[in-house]
């Protein structure tokens, strides 16, 4: 079965409540975020500040099931970087709710997660790491499988709309002069998109 097929089928579990299907991803939001159009009136320039985007970026980690009896959106949102050890106790914690999270990975004996789930991903590069790809046999013994899309082929992933969603029509404003309130923005931003699914979605706490 090629990819296209494989993803089908999977997609196709999902649907019948076979298994959970979660799509992953990261994204990264600048301080000044796209201004697509606008509005103004006649003889009106519209101006949108620019702000400087050194080390002011936020960055946010997210997980979309968009099928079956449970809907949810999880993420979490950092001012520094997202590399494969926080990519693995994301998904440890938050999607196979596994106790004690990425440590505990393979420790646990007899842990299963209550339904199998597969986690739709693309190649970016923290993905296919040792650290993270290297335990797919310890994953897939607790319930949890990946299945990695074709090259460049993010419509298939379904978290894509939702980042876009947030980037374009989520934030009115468009120019942050500082990096909280630009996390504070993504975060409501994300909360609200999140409050439109049923039964329950859920946003993991910041780190202090």
């Amino acid at each position: 079965m090629g990819a296209a097929g494989g993803f089908t089928a999977v997609r196709l579990r999902s649907e019948a409540g076979v298994e959970d299907l979660y799509y992953l991803d990261e994204c990264g939001f600048s301080p000044t975020l796209p201004t697509g159009y606008t509005w103004a009136r006649t003889g009106t320039r519209v101006v949108v500040n620019r702000e400087d985007t050194k080390n002011r970026r936020v960055n946010a980690l997210g997980a979309l099931n968009d099928t079956g009896p449970r809907p949810e959106l999880v993420w979490t949102t950092v001012e520094g970087k997202i590399d494969a050890e926080m990519v693995l106790d994301f998904v440890c914690t938050h999607i196979a709710r596994l106790p004690g999270g990425a440590d505990s990975l393979g420790a646990l004996s007899g842990v299963q997660r209550h339904r199998p789930c597969a986690i739709v991903l693309d190649n970016a590069s923290i993905h296919h790491t040792q650290l993270f790809k290297g335990r797919r046999e310890e994953r897939a013994d607790i319930g949890v499988h990946l299945f990695y899309l074709p090259p460049r082929s993010p419509e298939l992933n379904r978290i894509e709309c939702v980042w876009r969603s947030v980037k374009y029509q989520d934030t009115p404003v468009r120019a942050y002069t500082s990096t909280p309130e630009l996390h504070t923005a993504i975060d409501t931003a994300l909360t609200r998109r999140a409050a439109t699914m049923t039964p329950h979605a859920t946003q993991i706490p910041r780190a202090a």
